[in-house]
């Protein structure tokens, strides 16, 4: 059940806000965004992470997973998010103390002389179509002595010693590229799984021309014909920073639920947020709100797409946000923006917008 408490502190976590430098003049093209130009302007910059190009995991996981102390000390930089049990725990699992991987069903194209990974979002896979090739794929997981948990059909949990250490990149991180260096591997020794390259070909081979597959090639939609894997790990004892999160993503929701704090969909606007707020008391801590309307466009370099996203923000988040912040309803605003390689984390209260000397600019914050 969704759940708003009041905020005297909010923190805008923002998945693929922060295009490349390279990508960045056709992003923001036509953008007017005077609110989120005064609020970088005048914010402390708490944080810059600089990615690489062929990290495994997005920035964005990785920041939760930091938040949360879901990482051993020792890998806290490293290119690891081991989220798949606090997913599972979002939707409706119980992790316990096993190693979990996360599976996807997914479209895989054939290029001219690649195979390209497609953005699992985007096949418009329904419950009945999922939980039709869910069935067909139980039977052969479990024959080979992996356990399974489906509690949502789009979304398995894999369990298996036989896996080891094994990596896989995220679906975001993978998609409209060739998959061949993002497919899974043993973090330590880089060789691929036999346990995990049998287990993908007997699904594959099951779901060849099945009438599910049919069907939708038939209505023009792409065949869902093999299995992702990522975001390997087992829970650990987490802790929240933040009274509450609002997120619609399962590993955010998860880690949130792992460290016993409320959580609930996104408001729509800072407006329905605030209205929340309302003669309720102050200090009741900070709200993380992830919001993800760029994922999609940017994955699909969607750049009109993606700039009418950040206009909605503009009016529905970052003006009222300083409007708050001017007003003294809000003591701080937190904004994390990523990329798919790396993300910066400005803070910003009431007496930085009196900071007149400080000139941070937009463009400054692009991920090279």
């Amino acid at each position: 059940m969704r759940t708003i408490m009041p905020a005297d502190r909010l923190h805008l976590l923002l998945p693929f806000a922060l295009p490349a430098a390279a990508d960045a003049s056709t992003a923001l093209h036509d953008i007017r965004s005077p609110a989120l130009d005064r609020l970088i302007a005048r914010a402390t910059l708490v944080e810059r992470v600089i990615g690489e190009d062929f990290q495994r995991t997005l920035p964005h996981e990785r920041w939760v997973a930091r938040q949360f102390g879901a990482l051993p000390d020792a890998a806290a930089a490293a290119d690891e998010a081991p989220l798949a049990p606090y997913m599972l725990r979002a939707d409706g699992g119980e992790p316990g103390s096993a190693t979990w991987a996360c599976v996807q069903p997914v479209h895989v194209h054939i290029a001219h002389d690649h195979l390209v990974l497609i953005d699992p979002a985007s096949l418009d896979l329904s419950d009945d179509e999922a939980g039709t090739l869910l069935a067909i794929a139980r039977p052969l997981i479990e024959e080979l002595g992996v356990r399974i948990e489906a509690p949502k059909p789009v979304r398995w949990y894999l369990s298996s010693d036989a896996f080891g250490s094994l990596a896989g990149a995220s679906p975001l991180r993978a998609s409209g590229r060739n998959i061949e260096i993002w497919l899974p591997h043993e973090a330590h020794s880089g060789e691929r799984s036999r346990a995990w390259m049998k287990l993908q070909n007997e699904v594959q081979m099951a779901w060849f021309e099945h009438p599910v597959n049919e069907a939708r090639e038939a209505r023009g939609l792409p065949a869902v014909n093999s299995i992702w894997f990522h975001a390997q790990g087992a829970a650990r004892p987490v802790r929240s920073p933040f009274a509450q999160v609002l997120s619609d993503a399962a590993a955010t929701r998860g880690l949130a639920l792992s460290a016993g704090v409320a959580t609930g969909a996104p408001p729509a606007s800072y407006g329905e947020l605030s209205t929340a707020r309302r003669g309720a008391t102050k200090g009741s801590g900070a709200t993380l709100i992830e919001l993800d309307p760029f994922s999609a466009p940017y994955i699909e370099q969607d750049w009109a797409r993606w700039n009418q996203a950040f206009a909605t923000l503009q009016t529905d988040w970052f003006e009222p946000a300083l409007a708050a912040l001017q007003s003294g309803e809000l003591a701080e605003l937190g904004l994390t923006l990523c990329g798919d390689t790396g993300s910066v984390t400005l803070t910003v209260t009431r007496g930085d917008l009196r900071k007149f000397w400080r000139r941070r600019v937009l463009a400054s914050l692009f991920i090279e």
